[in-house]
């Protein structure tokens, strides 16, 4: 801990945004709250020598997880949050990391909560959220007519923009800008004038904050690197990895497209073997890991 102007203190913590996808659904790993689940966090200890080290351990001290791939998200740090045991009045930097697994039974305490339960609006694979016309954007409307012409004007532009309204098209990795304005507006339950009158499941503090953010890293990454093989089976179908990349990006893809897509970029190989499915076995595949050295930016999605 240190202290700034004031003798404010600051605290510094950890958390993680433990991401799977199972049974085409993406998954995040949250830990029981006081009052709203929360994702996992911790801070770092003298013996931690990384920043990093020290989330991959508190991950298997609160919810028994050996993580792998770990990337830094984001620092998020501004005022009035309010941390885990953190002193009163003190400024909480919250630095987190996104960290994708294979989704395992926790330890009790911990569960896995669907992502599209926390951001429903974000899932358009069976078309369009009613959510959407039902509840947001009759109150994005209402919201954006508040204030001189100049604020109404710029409501309504970063509500289109953002929700893809009045002829903007939909832009799947503004999922923070999405949720930042759904706040602003009150809608969300971190923000809402009565508890629990929020769209979608709420969060501790700025949690659903920091999953919106990693989801919308996530949309974009996987058109420039691989990162979704780190979601899948050592081996598996190629049906098995669309509905992965589908389950992250919330929208369907065109079947034949996106083989081509990945069997021309050379991100897979042949196993050689079947798997058996309800209709005919399907060929499994592995990550062709030689791509990496081939190209400097493999991805596995389209980038529109």
């Amino acid at each position: 801990m240190t202290t700034g102007a004031g003798d404010q203190p600051t605290l510094a913590t950890l958390e993680a945004i433990v991401l799977a996808v199972t049974g085409g659904t993406p998954r995040v790993l949250c830990v029981d709250g006081d009052d709203l689940p929360r994702l996992p966090a911790g801070r770092p200890s003298a013996g931690d020598r990384t920043l990093e080290l020290a989330l991959r351990r508190f991950a298997a001290e609160q919810a028994g997880l050996e993580l792998g791939y770990v990337e830094q998200l984001y620092t998020f740090g501004d005022m009035n949050r309010a941390g885990r045991d953190a002193p009163a009045g003190a400024r909480v930097l919250s630095v987190a990391y996104l960290a994708l697994v294979h989704e395992t039974a926790p330890l009790a305490g911990s569960a896995w909560s669907d992502v599209y339960d926390l951001l429903p609006w974000e899932d358009h694979r069976g078309g369009r959220p009613p959510v959407l016309d039902d509840r947001i954007v009759p109150a994005l409307a209402r919201w954006a007519a508040k204030g001189s012409r100049a604020e109404r004007l710029a409501r309504a532009e970063r509500a289109d923009i953002a929700f893809g309204l009045s002829g903007a098209a939909w832009d799947g990795v503004r999922t923070l800008e999405r949720y930042e304005l759904l706040y602003e507006a009150g809608l969300v339950g971190e923000a809402a004038a009565r508890p629990g009158s929020g769209i979608g499941l709420a969060m501790a503090i700025d949690h659903r904050r920091m999953v919106a953010t990693a989801l919308g890293r996530l949309r974009g990454k996987v058109t420039y690197r691989p990162v979704v093989f780190e979601l899948l089976p050592e081996t598996f179908t190629l049906l098995q990895l669309q509905r992965v990349v589908e389950a992250l990006l919330g929208r369907m893809l065109h079947k034949q497209n996106f083989r081509r897509l990945v069997e021309g970029a050379g991100l897979v190989e042949p196993t050689g073997e079947k798997l058996a499915t309800s209709g005919r076995p399907a060929a499994t595949f592995r990550f062709r890991r030689e791509v990496l050295r081939e190209r400097a930016r493999p991805g596995v999605a389209p980038t529109a």
